[in-house]
């Protein structure tokens, strides 16, 4: 402990390290998500069409990530790219914050590394997945509202009436009509997908900058940070599609009364009836806009995030 006047002289970087990193890591997710939102919600319209395509037994109404997104600029408006956004950003402020802060107490405290100070795979691994899920499930709520948000634009053009007006409308509206518990609609698959994701993302990130920066001439600095990002976006795209797309179905279902879900009984239910409805490659519907909007958000995310952690101060990640 040191005394409270050294203590006041120290950075805030070092006087409060989680909350600043919690700080860092939330700043970073908010531009990289802002920058990639329009691949989200390119990405949850494809998810949603084949669904709705087969229980209307109609032809899906468009086919690839280009047509999608043309097809929303067309018949909704530029901005519409942007549709839930605001709930995109709240939730990135508490899953990536948390996230991030609970895997590097894992990596650093919990877990620890091996003697040579590597971090062995296994390792960060478990971190990763935990702290995924730790991280998605107290950001849960927001990600239902943005879901539910950005499907509003395609119950317009199919003359059903809009369900919210605003993002604080649909947290009160859910709330009141599914309780705390609904706010929680779908928190498992959404874990179950986190925890995947981050696999890809946190573990791959960690294990590739740490093998390039010990095997390798680069240096810890944006080209090392850049290749271990781009790594990182492609397999937490393939680990997280199929839960990504159970999770978007769970969370885009109508529900009766008391909040039980009318297509779906379980994820295991969705994923069930999803294969044998639309086969196995329907779990990756939207693959190819995850991974566009995962790499780029991926390497927006992590050289925002190192080189913010530099300017205050914080040792890099």
């Amino acid at each position: 402990m040191l005394p409270p006047e050294e203590e006041k002289s120290l950075p805030l970087s070092e006087r409060w390290p989680r909350a600043s990193k919690f700080v860092l890591s939330a700043c970073a997710a908010v531009v990289a998500e802002l920058v990639t939102f329009p691949l989200d919600l390119t990405k949850t319209r494809l998810q949603i069409q084949g669904e709705a395509a087969m229980h209307r037994h109609e032809a899906a109404p468009y086919r690839g990530m280009l047509r999608t997104a043309a097809g929303i600029v067309q018949e909704e408006g530029l901005l519409k790219l942007w549709q839930g956004a605001t709930p995109a950003v709240y939730r990135h402020i508490v899953y990536s914050g948390v996230r991030m802060v609970a895997y590097e107490h894992l990596r650093d405290s919990v877990l620890g590394r091996a003697e040579d100070k590597s971090f062995p795979l296994w390792k960060a691994v478990v971190g990763g997945m935990t702290a995924g899920a730790i991280g998605q499930f107290f950001a849960s709520p927001t990600d239902l509202v943005k879901v539910q948000m950005q499907m509003e634009g395609r119950r317009r053009l199919e003359g059903k009436p809009s369900r919210f007006r605003g993002v604080h409308h649909a947290f009160v509206k859910i709330l009141s009509e599914g309780g705390i518990r609904g706010l929680w609609a779908g928190w498992v698959p959404n874990v179950q997908r986190a925890a995947l994701v981050n696999m890809g993302d946190l573990t791959t990130y960690d294990s590739v900058k740490h093998f390039l920066l010990r095997n390798t001439p680069l240096q810890d600095n944006s080209v090392t940070h850049s290749m271990a990002s781009g790594c990182s976006g492609l397999v937490a795209a393939i680990l997280g599609t199929p839960a990504d797309v159970v999770k978007t179905r769970i969370m885009n279902q109508p529900r009766d009364e008391v909040g039980r879900g009318l297509l779906y009984k379980s994820s295991t239910d969705c994923l069930i009836r999803t294969i044998q409805g639309e086969g196995f490659m329907s779990l990756y519907k939207g693959f190819m806009p995850t991974w566009m909007r995962m790499a780029p958000w991926s390497l927006v995310f992590w050289l925002t995030y190192e080189q913010i952690r530099r300017l205050c101060g914080n040792s890099s990640f």
